[in-house]
């Protein structure tokens, strides 16, 4: 059964992240006053330095007739911004950046929100997750890190993750599942608290993803074991003296045969008209060609994707439906 989940989800992502790109075609509507961008996340964290990096952008290359603004919705685990958005059926002039969120939050919680409902626009990009310690411990790689955990009792091993049945506990699950490890896992409100506890050797592991973890990485405070991908980062610029991101191993090499990226999508409310929807996309594909989106691509480390339309329906349908498994057989789905 854990075989199934792990090629069904490779086979999806492989197919996904196949080349596609953004047309950019023109559209017959046009904003008239100013555009939200609606963030279901706290201040400081990935979805907040992205949301503040394409209003940058948009504004600094006149992608957009009228100025962007940034709106923190990030109560009830980010559950206030989606229900937002589905109560603004027809309103244009704002959008949502998610991400695993809309499938986890209503499995774990009874949300009464499906992303069906809302208008899909495009994935900027996919997240990688790492496995990291603080640089103080004695782990070298992965394997010596699990190898050493299996010696103490169960649970000693504290991991950190973002919030409670999400990407992170799901990843923290699987990775129990594979090695036979099992951790006491310690919910955050962000991955910024995480990392501040790994450094403070408070927790012996988090799985941040690259954002969350770089300026404590390149300061020296903690240290990159592995990254939950089927292939390395495509990034060779040093961020410490002697490492870069394409210099850490994938977890596949290293005993951990699990790859979770999660994605970076981009929402308009219900009942937008086509051509509203088709100014976003055309926007959007304008902004991938930045000098500010591409290096916001490599600081951080993401995977680009130019899916939309019915390939990001189709992509959504299938992780979906993957994350209901591994949820449903960790017992993180509300009854």
């Amino acid at each position: 059964m854990w075989e199934k989940f792990v090629s069904k989800r490779s086979a999806v992502l492989a197919a996904c992240l196949s080349g596609l790109t953004f047309s950019s075609a023109f559209a017959a509507w046009a904003p008239t006053k100013p555009i939200e961008i609606i963030v279901p996340a706290g201040a400081g964290g990935a979805s907040d330095q992205m949301a503040r990096m394409m209003q940058a952008a948009i504004q600094n290359n006149k992608l957009s007739p009228t100025p962007v603004v940034v709106t923190l919705k990030g109560g009830a685990n980010g559950g206030e911004g989606l229900m937002d958005m589905l109560a603004s059926a027809g309103d244009p002039y704002k959008f949502v950046i998610s991400n695993s969120a809309i499938y986890t939050l209503p499995l774990a919680n009874k949300l009464p929100f499906d992303w069906r409902k809302l208008t899909p626009v495009s994935i900027l990009a996919f997240d990688n997750f790492v496995l990291w310690v603080n640089a103080e411990a004695p782990y070298k790689t992965a394997q010596e890190f699990i190898d050493a955990a299996k010696k103490e009792p169960a649970g000693a091993y504290k991991l950190g993750g973002t919030g409670s049945k999400r990407e992170d506990h799901i990843l923290s699950s699987a990775i129990e599942n594979i090695t036979g490890v099992k951790f006491s896992y310690i919910p955050y409100k962000s991955g910024g608290e995480a990392a501040t506890q790994l450094v403070g050797d408070h927790i012996k592991v988090n799985v941040n993803n690259p954002s969350e973890n770089i300026a404590v990485w390149r300061a020296g405070q903690v240290r990159p074991l592995c990254v939950f991908d089927k292939e390395v980062m495509n990034y060779d610029a040093k961020v410490t003296t002697d490492m870069s991101w394409k210099d850490i191993p994938t977890c596949a090499s290293q005993g951990i045969d699990f790859q979770w990226i999660m994605l970076r999508g981009v929402f308009l409310p219900p009942n937008v008209t086509p051509d509203q929807t088709a100014f976003y996309q055309d926007m959007l594909g304008k902004l991938v060609e930045t000098n500010e989106f591409k290096e916001y691509l490599e600081k951080q480390a993401l995977k680009p994707s130019g899916l939309k339309g019915a390939e990001m329906v189709k992509f959504l349908e299938q992780d979906e439906a993957l994350y209901k498994d591994l949820m449903t057989k960790f017992g993180f789905v509300a009854n």
